[in-house]
C-alpha cells in the first residue's frame, strides 16, 4: 500500500473534495424553512446526522450562509424531509442557488406543500418522512455553521413502515457521495450486535 499525504493547512479549501469523498455515504437533510417575510425555502444538506435521542435532536451543517441558515436563525424552526429515489431529481434541483425571494416549492415541478403540525415551515408532501424541528442552538466553525434542532413532531408514511418502524427497502433513501455522485441503499445485510460474553476467552 502506497499512501499519499495531505496537509490540511496547506490545502485550505482544497481539503473539501477529499473529505466529501471519504465521509460517504452521507444522508441528506432536505430542509424546509420559512423566511421572516413568509417565503418557503427548500434545500438539501448532506452534512446531516442524529445528535441525541433524549431529547431527540438532529443536526445539519450550512457551508456558508445559505437561505436555510438565515431562515432558521430568524424563525427558530425547520423541517427535515427524507430524500428518496423517486424524488432524486427534485432534490437535486432544489440545490440550485435560487434567489432568496423564490420558493423552491414553486420553482421545482412535482413538489407540494403540506402543513406541518407544530411549526410554520411546510413539509414536503411527496416525501414519506418529515421531522418537525425547533432550533436548540448553532455552533460555527470557520466558514460553516452546525444547526441543532429538537424534533418536536415526526410523521412517516404507513407504506414505508414494517414492524412499526421505517424499513429501508420501502423508504428507498438516497445519499450523497463524492464529486457529483449520488447513492442508493444498494446491497443490504443484517448483523446482530455480538455480546462480549460470546467472544471472550473461556
Amino acid at each position: 500500500m502506497t499512501r499519499r499525504d495531505y496537509d490540511p493547512a496547506a490545502l485550505g479549501y482544497g481539503i473539501y473534495p477529499l473529505l466529501n469523498s471519504v465521509v460517504v455515504p452521507r444522508p441528506i437533510a432536505w430542509v424546509s424553512t420559512r423566511s421572516a417575510d413568509g417565503v418557503d425555502n427548500l434545500a438539501p444538506h448532506s452534512f446531516f446526522t442524529i445528535s441525541c435521542v433524549q431529547p431527540p435532536v438532529v443536526q445539519f451543517t450550512s457551508v456558508g450562509e445559505k437561505d436555510s441558515l438565515r431562515n432558521v436563525l430568524a424563525t427558530g424552526e425547520f423541517v427535515v424531509a427524507v430524500c428518496t429515489e423517486e424524488l432524486i431529481e427534485q432534490v437535486n434541483l432544489t440545490g440550485t442557488d435560487y434567489p432568496a425571494d423564490v420558493s423552491e416549492f414553486d420553482a421545482v415541478a412535482g413538489l407540494t406543500r403540506e402543513p406541518s403540525k407544530l411549526v410554520a415551515p411546510p413539509r414536503v408532501a411527496e416525501s414519506p418522512v418529515a421531522l418537525e424541528c425547533r432550533l436548540l442552538e448553532t455552533k460555527s466553525f470557520g466558514d460553516s455553521t452546525v444547526v441543532f434542532g429538537e424534533v418536536v413532531w415526526a410523521v412517516v408514511d404507513e407504506a414505508a413502515l414494517q414492524d412499526d418502524r421505517p424499513e429501508i427497502t420501502l423508504l428507498k433513501p438516497v445519499s450523497r457521495l463524492g464529486a457529483d455522485e449520488w447513492g442508493t441503499a444498494g446491497t443490504i445485510s443484517a448483523r446482530k450486535r455480538v455480546p462480549f460474553s460470546s467472544i471472550a476467552p473461556q
